[in-house]
């Protein structure tokens, strides 16, 4: 077995836990909530106490917790999340007809973010302390500070309403037209992976500079080596190392973000799927919602763990 198929080995098995304490903490949050299902299925209907009990029967929520616990896990293992005590529907159709809008969205500002840094983070690092140096860092660190629902506001007032260059909210299937969907896509995506992009261009020139200033370097280019080959065999990926784990964390940002972003702009995703059910108290979907993003930033955490391993030599040789 190689080294990467041992290490992947070993996070999968490490997950198994986590993935029922994160089972485990959703049940229990959404058991003592305010959410009740009972009420939320009879719809301001003014239910009798009868009609009340006999949905408590039916649906099993007068067993011990438990029990409604194991049978949950068990449900889930199947594939079934439940039912939506609103729409009837299966909470599993609900969540997969709303993930790839939010996958879009999410990868699309992770590749914007991921660009963005790499071509201003190592722009500074090889004009250090020279104006463009000084440039990025300062729109940099105005980007960081700047929160993603402000910059969605701004960006709707001024190229979508002032400008008219994109659209205001809502979406468009990339099967309808691809030039509608990068147009609906491109202010949420951006005000989404600005504020990432900032961060990682900090880090990312911060490392560059670390790097530069090796021996190795020096001893590469005095004995001949272009510069740019040093800098794009060697240099670049001994320094995307820690903006890579930073990566990993970020992007679990990026997923949490779509929530706020989806209600601004109007998106049919995740984010807007939990807002409506917790606002119509449907526990149900709520819970189908915030496992799949769980389930989802453990996944890509995975990923950028054997990212990381195949950037990192000294990490392959430990493993």
């Amino acid at each position: 077995m190689t080294l990467v198929a041992r290490m992947l080995l070993r996070r999968l098995l490490i997950l198994i836990p986590v993935l029922l304490g994160v089972i485990a903490f959703v049940f229990i949050v959404m058991r003592f909530s305010n959410s009740k299902p009972e009420y939320a299925y009879f719809q301001g209907a003014n239910p009798t106490p009868e009609q009340i009990h006999q949905f408590q029967l039916e649906n099993g929520l007068l067993d011990p917790l438990p029990i409604r616990y194991v049978r949950f896990v068990a449900d889930l293992v199947t594939g079934d999340m439940g039912t939506s005590v609103l729409t009837k529907k299966p909470v599993l159709e609900s969540v997969t007809t709303a993930l790839p809008l939010t996958l879009q969205l999410t990868f699309l500002g992770l590749a914007v973010a991921v660009v963005l840094s790499l071509v201003f983070g190592v722009t500074a690092a090889l004009f250090r302390d020279r104006w463009p140096d000084q440039v990025i860092r300062v729109v940099s660190l105005v980007g960081v500070a700047a929160p993603p629902f402000w910059l969605a506001l701004l960006m709707i007032q001024y190229l979508a309403v002032g400008e008219g260059l994109f659209p205001t909210g809502g979406y468009i299937n990339p099967a309808d037209s691809t030039i509608g969907w990068l147009q609906s896509m491109t202010l949420p995506a951006l005000s989404l992976s600005l504020p990432i992009a900032a961060q990682l261009t900090r880090i990312i020139r911060t490392s560059m500079v670390e790097e530069l200033d090796r021996d190795y370097v020096r001893t590469a280019v005095g004995s001949g080596l272009p510069p740019i080959v040093v800098i794009g065999r060697n240099v670049l990926r001994n320094a995307l190392i820690t903006p890579l784990t930073v990566l990993g964390l970020r992007i679990g940002y990026l997923i949490g973000g779509t929530v706020v972003i989806e209600t601004i702009y109007g998106l049919p995703g995740m984010g807007q799927l939990m807002i409506n059910a917790v606002r119509d108290g449907d526990p149900a979907v709520v819970q189908g919602v915030v496992l799949t993003i769980a389930v989802g930033f453990m996944v890509v955490n995975l990923v950028v763990d054997v990212l990381y391993l195949l950037v990192n030599p000294r990490l392959r040789s430990a493993a």
